[in-house]
Order: structure tokens, then sequence, then C-alpha cells
């Protein structure tokens, strides 16, 4: 079987597919992932065909631009920078390397784009969500930015609340899509929240259902596996100095705000003034040096890149922005979370490890050095806490979650 994977945002949405691709390969699968040329080195080092769906120089230009962590701005500017130009790349890839019967194409959320492939060419399309946020439910609803009714409201306001929200993104989208598709002789496209963007052959949740259970009013074709888990551990050099720096004392405690967050100044300096605050040690990760203040004490390193698997089971918490891949990682290490949301879908994760009693988070004009250290003390004290996330922990053993979703997968081909 050739797979073609479409997936497009930063590491955190690209990862998950390229642990799916691995799995799909060791299983006698010949993989192809189309994402942007960011990631050319990364889709090549784990052995797949590559085809490039925007520019390295063009991931760079979405990743500057403050908007991206705006929580009204942020979906506006992924959609103009990366999901239109999207169009007509999906769909010429999948006519490359289309093999007739033999084929099976599966899309991150923003790539949605490959459904018009699919109804062009007939190529069975599978839809992977990682996060539940992307799921429209009246009953156990996703948390997210600008929503006017909560948990508690009536279902009747939960779903006009929808309809508003889905009103607002066919607004959006549909203008560029459509006339895409209008001139491939395709039919116009409408009501993208509730129905399009999920494909008719088959829907994949990359979570588990103790993470968040399927609700009545998902799309029927929905299957839940559950975390992919990828973090490129063995696939990059670990700092040589990182192994002294964990032996030396006491657990630390790890802020990162995304891979993709060029903006963290403040997130960092209110990190380091926290730390001190409380007289533990910490570190701090990201790719943007810049955003490191400088003269770190001894106690305080920075580093660019660490696996979380390497880092988070030594770790005493993890502060973060509330990615998907991030949260997993740490609900797997067994460590107290302490979320810092910005946008996309970091409400609803920090919704969820509540939910779960792991960890608490700040909104970002809360997060204050002195807020911060109270927090973490807090989390760090609290025997419940840290009791429940190692109970969570075991839930991650003798899984074989990435089995389950090739099958799924494979299913979609006539025996």
């Amino acid at each position: 079987m050739r797979v073609l994977i479409y997936t497009i945002g930063s590491a955190g949405d690209v990862h998950p597919f390229v642990r799916l691709g691995l799995a799909l390969q060791a299983r006698g699968h010949e993989v192809f992932l189309i994402t942007s040329g960011h990631f050319k080195g990364l889709v090549e080092r784990a052995g797949f065909g590559f085809r490039e769906l925007g520019s390295a120089e063009r991931f760079q230009t979405v990743q500057d631009d403050p908007d991206l962590w705006h929580p009204v701005k942020a979906l506006p500017t992924v959609v103009k920078h990366a999901v239109d130009p999207s169009y007509e790349p999906i769909l010429e890839y999948a006519r490359e390397l289309n093999r007739p019967g033999k084929t099976v194409m599966v899309c991150s959320s923003l790539a949605f784009a490959a459904r018009n492939a699919r109804d062009l060419l007939d190529i069975p399309l599978v839809t992977v969500h990682v996060a539940p946020s992307l799921f429209p439910s009246c009953y156990r609803q996703p948390v997210l930015h600008g929503m006017v009714f909560g948990q508690s409201s009536p279902k009747f306001l939960k779903a006009l609340q929808w309809k508003i929200a889905g009103k607002v993104l066919d607004a959006l989208v549909c203008p560029g899509l459509n006339r895409f598709r209008k001139t491939h002789g395709l039919p116009p496209v409408r009501n993208m929240l509730a129905e399009w963007w999920h494909s008719p052959d088959r829907v994949i949740g990359l979570f588990p259902d103790w993470f968040a259970a399927p609700q009545p009013d998902w799309p029927s074709q929905t299957r839940l596996t559950g975390f992919p888990l990828f973090d490129e551990k063995g696939m990059r050099e670990l700092p040589a100095e990182l192994e002294e720096f964990l032996s030396a004392g006491e657990a630390p405690v790890v802020f990162t705000p995304g891979s993709a967050m060029k903006h963290g100044h403040a997130f960092f300096a209110e990190a380091v003034a926290a730390l001190k605050l409380m007289g533990r040690r910490g570190i701090l990760l990201t790719p943007f040096h810049e955003t490191i203040p400088s003269n770190l004490p001894p106690e305080i390193r920075h580093f660019s890149y660490i696996p979380f698997s390497e880092v988070l089971p030594r770790a005493a918490a993890l502060v973060y922005h509330g990615g998907i891949g991030t949260c997993a990682q740490t609900l797997q290490a067994g460590i107290p979370h302490l979320v810092q949301p910005m946008a996309h879908d970091q409400l609803d994760t920090l919704s969820r490890v509540r939910d779960l009693g792991v960890g608490d988070g700040l909104h970002p004009r809360h997060f204050k050095a002195t807020r911060i250290a109270e927090k973490l003390d807090k989390l760090l004290g609290d025997e419940k806490v840290r009791r429940r996330a190692k109970e969570i922990a075991t839930l991650f053993e003798d899984t074989d979650w990435m089995g389950r979703t090739c099958e799924l997968i494979e299913e979609m081909l006539p025996r």
C-alpha cells in the first residue's frame, strides 16, 4: 500500500504523522509525507518520500508573525498563509503519486484540502485529528477562546454557539476553497465545521478515550486510538552537558512555550524570575536563543531542543503552552502540568489536564513570576496531584496505539 500523508503546521503538528509514518513503514507500506520544506531533513531521516507543501521560507514567515499566537487572529493567519496556498499542491501531488486501488491518503486537520483530491480521484481519505478540540459537541464540548456558552449551558445554546462558529469558519475558508473547487468542476462546500473537514471515509482521533471520551454527536465514522508520542528521540544528538546537569541536583522544572513560539521573551523572563523566587533548578527549552534572558545562573540552563522523553521523566514539572503533543509526553512522564494557554487548542488541553487532576493553568496576563511560583509550589506540594500524575502514567503501559491506527488505515483499501 502507498500512503500519502499531508500535514500542515509546526513540529507539534508534524511529529504525530512522522510517528504514524514510521509505524506504517514498519508494516511494509510505502510512505510519502507531504509537508513544509522546513521539515525536509526530518522526513528524509525517517526514510519517507518527501514532497514540499510550502517552502521553508514561507514557514519562517508564518512563524515570525505574532498573530499566530493571538486567540482571535491565529486561525485567519494560518488560513491565509498555510491553508489557502495548499489547495493546488495537495491535488497535484495526489495526481502524481496515486496508484489506483493501492493508495490511501491521510490528512491532518488543516490539510483538509486532501478531500478535493478524494472527490476528484476517488482515493480513500482518512482525516486524523490529534486533539479533541477539533470535534464540536453539544455534550462535553471543547473549551475554546471566544466561547460564550460554557459547559453547564443548555444544549440548545451550545448548538446555537456552534452554528455561529460554523458560519464564521465558512466565511473565512469557503470563498478561497470554493473558487478552487469551481475551477475543477466540484460543487461548493458549506458547513465546514460540522461536516466537511471530516472525511466521510474515516476519522481517527490520535488520543485515548480516557483523555477525551467520544461524544454522541461526533461523526459516526470516528475511531479513537492513542497518542503518537514522537519527539525525535534517537534522531538528534543530546547536548553533552545535559546528563551532568540533571545529575547535579534536584529534579528541575522545565519551561517551554512551544517549538514555533518566536516571541517568548516575556515567558522566559518570568520563568527565570519564578525559579529564583522558589530557589529551584530549571531548564528552558526553545530554538530561539534571543528569547532567553542573558546571564542565566548556573542552576538554570537553556537548551535548543531535547526530546521530552529524555528529560521529563527526570523533571519535577513542566510549564508549557498547552500543545497536545507536549501534554501527552507530560502525562506519560507522570509529572504535574502548569499550562499557559495562548491560542488554538490550548485552552481545551488545560481543561482536560484539570479534569484529570494532574495540573493547573495561568492565563497569559497572569503569567507573572509570583503567580507562577505560587502555582508551582502548590502543585509540587500536593500529594494528590503527584499521585494522580503517576496513576495516569501507568495508562501508557502495554499499549499498541499506533498498531491500531495502522489497522484502521489499512482497512480503507479493498481486500
